[in-house]
């Protein structure tokens, strides 16, 4: 008898994202975030960069689909008080966290190619690359993701507004449950389940990421006006792929 042959799962079929999308409209969070359950199953896992508000989408996701893996890139650049955020929302959500790093540490970087953030639009793209892109993409493959949870709003700039409950980025979907959702809803929901805002966050900071690109805002200001990368508020983490470096700027901001 011959060597037995391997059986090898298909791959999924994609799915109609229009009909998906329509389905979706007007839906509410923990709705979007069951039919991501049914959909992918196993093949989910989240982001969270432990920002001004990230303890709303930890808590939610983790109602909804419990233990699942939480993708945490460690830029190297962040403040402490993320860190110490990062461990307190670990423990007290008993998140199932995963740590991606970049490929070189953030003083061999420096030392390599200098202050990458303060150059032209190239070194900024340089940047992002190395520091969020590549290890987000390197945490989707590892840990054989189908689709991606995000806590992105419309509300935040113009190429979020542009989003959809679900989207594909470079060959895996993007789940977006609190799309829609505004400031209020926000605010309500850590109220109602005694969540903790970023440590930072009463000192002004409302969008909170890298030390060198993040700052408070002032009253009646955009959240995101404190979040600048040379001209842009959007790191490229949640932008299209392309071939160029269009897509670290394709927000237009």
């Amino acid at each position: 008898m011959g060597p037995s042959l391997k059986l090898v799962e298909p791959p999924a079929p994609e799915l109609d994202l229009d009909a998906v999308n329509a389905r979706l409209a007007g839906a509410s969070a923990e709705a979007v975030l069951e039919w991501a359950r049914g959909e992918f199953g196993s093949g989910l896992i989240m982001s969270s960069s432990f920002g001004a508000e990230s303890a709303v989408m930890l808590h939610l996701v983790n109602q909804v689909i419990p233990g699942i893996p939480v993708v945490f890139v460690d830029t190297g650049y962040l403040f402490p008080e993320t860190y110490q955020f990062a461990e307190e929302l670990t423990r007290r959500l008993k998140l199932d966290l995963r740590v991606y790093n970049p490929k070189l540490t953030a003083a061999r970087q420096e030392a390599l190619y200098g202050q990458l953030w303060l150059g032209t639009e190239q070194d900024l793209a340089r940047y992002n690359e190395m520091n969020k892109v590549e290890p987000m993409d390197r945490a989707v493959r590892e840990l054989g993701a189908r689709a991606w949870i995000a806590g992105l709003r419309g509300s935040q700039n113009a190429f979020r507004a542009s989003l959809r409950p679900v989207e594909l980025q470079a060959g895996v979907y993007k789940v977006h449950p609190i799309l829609n959702w505004d400031r209020e809803q926000i605010h309500h929901y850590l109220r109602v389940n005694d969540l903790p805002y970023h440590p930072l966050y009463r000192r002004g900071y409302r969008s909170i990421g890298d030390v060198h690109s993040t700052t408070p805002t002032g009253e009646g200001e955009d959240a995101r006006a404190g979040r600048r990368l040379g001209v842009h508020s959007e790191c490229g983490l949640h932008l299209p792929r392309q071939s160029s470096d269009d897509s670290l700027k394709s927000s237009g901001l």
